[in-house]
């Protein structure tokens, strides 16, 4: 018998779906169903790797791990995640499909309705209760036509719609009066429930407004959630911090500057920190911001070469190699290491586009390695130990490590170096 499905969709992004998602799954769970999230198409820069080495978006991982399950692709069958203003690396089933400008990928998006359905419906075999998620707002008319993230995922599972608006930011009558006044008929009929959340104080007061806004709407309202202080991988979840120029504990005994490149990616590296009482983590974009902290992080880009050129324009290139050479610890990610090199080639035109094929630039010349930007996406899960290190890490030798590889380059040494750690499994 295929399971039931109720789905969570929001007045606007971070209005608190990803949230109430894991907590009905978290629900369902505990009452002995079960139960997996589902979110149709994702657009995030923070993702995931499977121990199938297959990417999909943290937040329904992070739901996954609420329902007492393994994280699985077809939680979240679509993954875009953008490399420019204009344009995003598709993903589906994990695995990269390619790379398009915003209006060809609406063009082609009712194709992938199969990849979905078939993602829904094998999920819907092997469960009780699916907890879909929908993505932004429903009211977005301009982007209606061939829906397949929320009104019409819903119309395609079937599913009952619990619509959620943020009262924390203020307006959250209009939002909710709005979207459904903005909803076609047929979509109306799918909206079985309204919740008010992030409410802060006596919902004695609130209450007058809930009875005026079932009576405009005609919509029951199901629930109000109190504001919560959650520590989640969510993907606007650090939206406050990245804007913070004093950073996350101001006077803390260790400073660790992120540099926030213009395609930041997978952020959520860097969250352990916020759990540290003697650790301020700051995100910097300005020069003159960063100081000489204790430590600073070249973190993951969905765009390498445009960040290393805007580094370099900047004026943050000449500050990091000062603070560096005064004494702060550089430790480069993903495409934050492969800056650290000493030049990246994007022969194939991976990273700056066919108009561009063939180009190279100068890395920071830190280390003696060269990066080849390649079409075959690197995704794996891996295991294994530090090997022996000096100076201010020399505690952490021989410590078991585990994490991720998510990239679209090779790089190589260009002389003899000396190893961080001994990568002893791989999840290939």
């Amino acid at each position: 018998m295929a399971a039931k499905a109720i789905m969570v969709q929001g007045t606007m992004s971070n209005a608190g779906k990803s949230l109430l998602v894991a907590g009905l799954c978290r629900i369902f769970h505990e009452d002995g169903y079960k139960t997996a999230p589902f979110k149709s198409q994702n657009m995030a820069l923070n993702s995931y790797i499977t121990k199938e080495g297959l990417e999909m978006g943290r937040a329904q991982v992070m739901q996954a791990e609420a329902a007492g399950r393994l994280p699985d692709v077809r939680m979240n069958p679509i993954l875009l995640k953008p490399t420019g203003d204009t344009t995003s690396q598709v993903i589906v089933k994990g695995k990269v499909l390619d790379t398009l400008s915003a209006s060809s990928y609406f063009a082609m998006k009712k194709k992938l309705i199969p990849t979905i359905l078939e993602s829904y419906e094998s999920l819907a075999e092997e469960n009780d209760i699916l907890v879909l998620e929908g993505a932004g707002s429903p009211a977005e008319i301009n982007l209606n036509e061939n829906d397949i993230v929320n009104m019409g995922m819903a119309k395609m599972a079937k599913a009952p719609v619990l619509l959620v608006g943020d009262i924390d930011r203020g307006g959250v009558f209009a939002q909710l009066i709005g979207t459904q006044m903005l909803l076609r008929d047929w979509e109306k009929k799918y909206l079985k429930g309204m919740i008010v959340n992030k409410f802060r104080g006596d919902q004695r007061l609130l209450q007058s407004g809930l009875t005026m806004l079932e009576e405009r709407t005609g919509v029951p309202v199901v629930g109000c959630v109190p504001y919560l202080q959650v520590d989640l991988d969510e993907e606007d979840s650090l939206a406050e911090l990245l804007s913070a120029k004093e950073g996350s504990r101001p006077g803390a005994e260790l400073e660790v500057v992120v540099i926030r490149l213009p395609h930041l990616s997978n952020f959520t590296d860097f969250q352990t920190f916020l759990r540290f009482r003697e650790v301020n983590l700051r995100y910097v974009r300005e020069p003159s911001d960063l100081g000489k902290p204790d430590l600073i992080f070249l973190p993951g880009t969905k765009n390498t070469m445009q960040d290393l050129e805007w580094l370099r324009e900047s004026g943050m290139e000449e500050a990091v190699l000062r603070a560096h050479h005064s004494g702060s610890l550089l430790f480069g990610i993903c495409g934050g290491y492969q800056m650290l090199g000493e030049v990246l080639e994007d022969p194939d035109g991976i990273e700056a586009g066919e108009e561009k094929k063939g180009g190279s630039a100068r890395g920071l010349g830190l280390l003696p390695m060269k990066t080849v930007f390649q079409k075959t996406k690197v995704r794996t899960q891996v295991e294994g130990k530090l090997l022996h290190l000096a100076g201010a890490l020399c505690g952490l030798s021989g410590l078991p490590v585990c994490g991720y590889e998510v990239h679209m380059g090779i790089s190589t040494p260009l002389q003899d170096v000396s190893p961080l750690c001994l990568v002893e499994v791989k999840s290939e």
